[in-house]
């Protein structure tokens, strides 16, 4: 090929080439040195080179990505990062422009979290079918964390907010160090046993991976998913990743996410009682509507049965005052057997046949025994004699029989 053929690259054009290639060729790497030249604008990005003995590579961060890094760096800090390699087209310089940063050494833990992951990503305990689903209005909601956590402040905070009428119940516990994971575990079986809360919010505040470290213990993970209780984790910040988010029903980016996620908002379900409300209204005005129709069908239907409306109306009429008058016949002749009956009731009446002069003697040793035979009455016994208007005890002193006339 001749040199006039040969095509001819800008700078630019050059540098944009080895860029593209560079981009194709490495996916995200991961590198470890020691941080030289730190410097952070005022935008919020930072600009470091990272070195070790044999070499060193610029590096950027940007404020997006930089303001999840839990520490400010400093030049002379052993530090391992995750960047795509590539260049900065108007210098010509490879670069490194930085996701993650953490501080060097953190290499093995992350090791044993992806291990631990791995086994029980293997035994199911992630699976989406293996999931409860969070109730949409709980009666309830628990809350596992450190009473002294800040993001126990932020979450009680959400909750008065945005559900202030749903009790909370608080399971305290360490949720840092090595007794964390037996205190978080033990908290659990607390929430299961008591059975009070429908939900439960598994939250902690952001930190390193050694602060989070008790998130990704193996026996939280095995209590966690065989909880009955649903369980939403709120771990850290939106970047940091634990364990404990795998296995969790539902996964919130922070503890504040965490009850936005799990307690509905107040006002909205106002809006949905009075939406389901209009529905019913809207469905009794249709349901009524349809019934006076149906009565107005019928009622033409029956004025065309009716041979006669207006004959047949004067013979119910007709047959109104006709029960009327059986009914004033009847009500009357109830009346004079009632006097008859109570006449005839008074005529027995035993009072007035005293009233008209008589007397009755009872024989008192007797029970009061009505003395009917003359031959009954002795001077020993007591009588009562009873009158019109009182009775009286009396013992006879001589008893003489008289002869009845015949």
């Amino acid at each position: 090929m001749s040199e006039i053929s040969r095509e001819i690259l800008t700078v630019g054009d050059l540098n944009r080439a080895i860029a593209a290639s560079l981009e194709e060729r490495f996916d995200t790497v991961w590198v470890s040195g020691e941080i030289s030249n730190f410097k952070a604008y005022d935008s919020g990005h930072w600009y470091f080179s990272l070195k070790d003995e044999e070499g060193q590579i610029k590096c950027v961060m940007f404020r997006g990505r930089n303001g999840q890094v839990d520490f400010m760096p400093q030049s002379g800090d052993l530090v391992e990062v995750s960047a795509n390699l590539g260049m900065y087209v108007p210098r010509g310089d490879i670069q490194l422009t930085i996701q993650t940063l953490r501080r060097a050494g953190m290499g093995g833990l992350y090791e044993a979290f992806l291990k631990l992951k791995a086994k029980l990503a293997k035994e199911g305990l992630f699976d989406a079918d293996r999931k409860q689903d969070i109730p949409s209005h709980p009666r309830s909601i628990g809350i596992i964390t450190s009473p002294q956590a800040a993001a126990l402040k932020d979450v009680l905070s959400t909750l008065a907010r945005r559900a202030p009428h749903i009790p909370i119940v608080i399971y305290p516990t360490l949720v840092q160090g090595p007794d964390a994971p037996a205190g978080m575990i033990a908290a659990l079986k607390a929430a299961e046993k008591e059975n009070l809360v429908d939900v439960i919010l598994l939250v902690r505040g952001g930190g390193s991976i050694e602060d989070l470290w008790a998130f990704n213990d193996e026996q939280l993970a095995y209590a966690m998913a065989q909880s009955p209780i649903p369980i939403v984790s709120g771990v850290g910040h939106e970047t940091d990743v634990t364990i404990a988010d795998f296995v969790a029903d539902l996964r919130a980016p922070t503890p504040t996410g965490a009850a936005e996620l799990a307690a509905p908002r107040k006002d909205q379900m106002l809006q949905e009682l009075e939406a389901i409300k209009q529905a019913m209204l809207q469905r009794v005005r249709q349901r009524v509507e349809r019934e006076a129709q149906t009565l107005d069908q019928l009622a033409l239907r029956l004025s065309h049965a009716l041979p006669n409306p207006e004959r047949m109306r004067e013979q119910i009429n007709s047959w109104q005052q006709r029960l009327n008058q059986a009914w004033a016949v009847r009500v009357e002749t109830w009346k004079r057997n009632q006097g008859h009956f109570q006449s005839q009731l008074e005529m027995l009446n035993p009072q007035r046949t005293l009233e008209r002069g008589y007397a009755v003697v009872l024989n008192v040793s007797e029970g009061l025994q009505a003395v009917r035979d003359p031959n009954q009455l002795s001077t020993g016994p007591e009588y009562e004699i009873r009158l019109a208007k009182g009775k009286a005890n009396v013992k006879l002193s001589d008893v003489q029989l008289l002869k009845t006339e015949q």
